[in-house]
């Protein structure tokens, strides 16, 4: 298993040839790409926080000003989080994410009901975080292709270390982080219904948000609509 993820080239990856490249999979011209590092620890600060991230959608789409953000945050607690430290940094996480995308998925966000949040919130996780898009094409996807029933830690942990021959830069991350990382994928994958819970990381069929997949396809999201669209 870990020769096959640490070699990009053995997968069908969403309608690529054989052979081609990590970089032939993204879209070359996103600021995650041209960043430099691919892969960075920065989805360690939780999973998709849906009651949180329709509050920030909603600062978002108001458009309001710094001051604005730090009386929402800072002052009423909007994120009802039990420290400042722990507002401001769920506030980076979320708005780093949803400002990925566009104002029509900011109130896919914070209206739409049940999978249509969600989805969209895994759509803007993808997009952030190439360290949980690519599994979810290189390891989810694989699994499904192969009928395989259920993920498991030595997946993650294998796919982890086959990250480092395609990203060089990538941290040396502790086991710790590395823990937090899966912990928090797996949450992602949950609740996004790929997986019926963290324990038993059964796979699931996933019939992703119709009107997610539209938003998608209207702005060229080619990587994210592969990566989110593994499940058959």
């Amino acid at each position: 298993m870990l020769h096959t993820l640490r070699n990009v080239g053995r997968f069908d990856l969403g309608g690529y040839a054989l052979g081609e490249k990590i970089a032939d999979l993204v879209d070359v011209d996103t600021p995650l790409w041209k960043a430099g590092m691919r892969y960075k620890a920065d989805i360690t600060g939780g999973s998709l926080k849906l009651s949180e991230s329709r509050r920030i959608a909603d600062l978002l789409l108001r458009r309001i000003d710094a001051e604005g953000w730090k009386d929402a945050i800072a002052k009423r607690n909007i994120l009802q989080a039990r420290t400042p430290t722990t507002a401001r940094r769920l506030t980076q996480l979320i708005r780093g994410r949803l400002e990925t995308m566009g104002p029509e998925l900011w109130v896919l966000v914070r209206d739409g009901r049940g999978s249509v949040a969600t989805h969209a919130l895994l759509a803007a996780a993808v997009k952030h975080s190439p360290l949980l898009g690519d599994f979810m094409i290189m390891v989810v996807g694989e699994q499904y292709r192969r009928f395989g029933a259920a993920l498991s830690n030595k997946m993650f942990d294998e796919y982890l270390d086959g990250c480092r021959e395609r990203d060089p830069e990538m941290p040396h991350w502790t086991e710790s982080t590395r823990a937090r990382l899966r912990s928090s994928v797996f949450q992602m994958l949950a609740q996004a219904g790929y997986i019926d819970d963290t324990k038993n990381l059964n796979l699931k069929t996933v019939h992703v948000a119709d009107e997610v997949l539209a938003y998608l396809k209207a702005n060229r999201e080619g990587y994210v609509l592969r990566c989110i669209r593994v499940s058959p």
